[in-house]
């Protein structure tokens, strides 16, 4: 057996969901699977197995293979701090902060922890399903390239290239990129995959002859459009909904320029019990019922922005009228009096103020925290099962009352009067118990449950069965059996 790589035309072409259908349709048939992301830059990520630190996709790719996600399967996780700057996680473990310019001189020694992943993946499994990033014909990144066709040569593996139509120009898109590839790269792509197709399949028919004539290169298939699927995003907010009853629980969450972990947000997209909303930059700040601070990769400048857009006058009118606030991770340090980055871990060093709606500090320190945990919402029947990404030790008279007992320790704080909440917890709404339970906290009367584990198992099992109906999964077969 061997690598088989997933690539794209564009960021978002569907390569990652194309990885998470393949890795359940080769578990189904018997084969020990695991994806593979040379290089990721996401600020969604998971806690793995080993105690380590991969995108959020790649975890969810690991889930549809049926293995638990280990760091070896995304051994570049690039976090964006600034517009120029990332944290940059080797094998699962912080290295250090790094520019741009600083890393693309860095991609040599990013190689080898990249090959060196790879390789102790082949030792454990029949079969690699690897992902690209981006695309492959971004000439002024090709220099040093470990992400697509720089992993592909050093492996030596098949391409497929998948475009998506619903953009528009699939054909340009496909033989675009397909011409600004090397000539060994063209011949290691071994056809193509079209993405999000809706419409009759025979007027695309003469294209696709068009297109296997023009490139010798055959057509494995033609994915359609699939309404409704609700997956862990890589990194862009996700915007599809269930259908919501008429009267619903209006959460609304700010869009803050490094959001992270938004995929925490996936069950309430779900409820049916609740309208959830992303405020970006400059919009108004509607009326709701519950304001949700997200995850944020640099706590103290997100935390400005927020104060610059509005957002500490509009909490302290919604809490006046009787309105519920929840801080997560991030989130949960905004809420406090201060927070401190002596040594400039997420930004420039400093300390600055908190919203100052519950009493604690937060002082960044060395070290993140990475931990899968399980317990129960405090006073509650509830189980909880989430984990924890975060830099920062909070300490204050908030936390004699915590919101989660995870048994190794207390998480979160609950004010007295029960409107303001925070925790260090993500994927706290992903169980059902505690989804329900918190839900009722933050005012939903008569609150359902939403079992989201469960409902990724079911998209993962439709996805499967969309790529078994229409790729020809008997060429891909061949392709990594050769």
């Amino acid at each position: 057996m061997t690598t088989l790589m997933i690539q794209g035309t564009t960021s978002d072409a569907g390569k990652s969901t194309v990885v998470a259908g393949l890795c359940r349709v080769l578990k189904r048939r018997g084969l020990s699977v695991a994806p593979f992301k040379p290089q990721n830059m996401a600020l969604n990520s998971a806690v793995t197995s080993d105690g380590g630190e991969i995108g959020r996709s790649t975890a969810l790719q690991a889930q549809a293979a049926g293995v638990l996600p280990h760091s070896d399967m995304n051994p570049v996780l690039l976090k964006p701090e600034t517009d120029r700057g990332a944290q940059v996680i080797l094998r699962g473990k912080v290295y250090g902060h790094m520019d741009a310019l600083d890393y693309h001189a860095f991609k040599r020694t990013a190689q080898e922890s990249v090959m060196a992943a790879w390789q102790a993946l082949e030792q454990r499994y029949d079969v690699i399903i690897a992902e690209g990033a981006g695309s492959p014909a971004e000439i002024n990144l090709r220099k040093g390239d470990i992400a697509n066709m720089g992993f592909a040569e050093a492996a030596d593996c098949p391409v497929l290239l998948v475009g998506d139509i619903d953009r528009g120009g699939v054909f340009a898109q496909l033989v675009g990129t397909l011409a600004l590839l090397s000539d060994s790269e063209q011949a290691r792509t071994k056809g193509f995959i079209i993405n999000r197709f809706r419409g009759d399949i025979a007027l695309l028919e003469p294209g696709l002859e068009w297109l296997e004539a023009r490139t010798q290169k055959p057509v494995l298939g033609t994915l359609p459009y699939l309404q409704g699927l609700l997956l862990d995003a890589e990194d862009s907010i996700g915007t599809v909904q269930a259908e919501k009853e008429s009267q619903t629980l209006k959460v609304i969450v700010p869009a803050l320029p490094r959001i992270s972990n938004h995929t925490d947000f996936d069950p309430l997209r779900l409820h049916p019990q609740v309208s959830l909303s992303f405020i970006g930059p400059d919009q108004p700040i509607p009326c709701a019922d519950v304001i949700v601070l997200p995850g944020s990769k640099s706590t103290a400048s997100d935390l400005a922005w927020l104060k610059r857009q509005g957002w500490d006058a509009a909490m302290t009118r919604h809490l006046r009228y009787g309105g519920k606030v929840l801080g997560i991770c991030g989130g949960f340090q905004m809420l406090g009096e201060w927070v401190d980055d002596p040594d400039g871990l997420e930004g420039t060093p400093g300390k600055v103020a908190g919203l100052g709606l519950l009493p604690l500090t937060t002082r960044m320190v060395a070290g993140k925290q990475l931990r899968n945990v399980s317990g129960m919402l405090v006073g509650e029947e509830a189980k909880v099962k989430g984990y924890e990404i975060h830099n920062g030790v909070s300490k204050g008279s908030a936390l004699d009352n915590p919101l989660f007992d995870l048994g190794t320790h207390l998480d979160g704080a609950i004010s007295e009067d029960g409107q303001v909440m925070g925790t260090y917890l993500h994927g706290l709404f992903d169980h059902p118990d505690a989804c329900q339970a918190l839900l009722t906290k933050l005012g939903l009367a008569k609150a359902g449950s939403v079992d989201y584990n469960a409902h990724r198992e079911q998209a993962l099992e439709r996805l499967a069965d969309t790529l078994e109906a229409h790729l020809d999964i008997d060429a891909i077969l061949a392709l990594v059996k050769s």
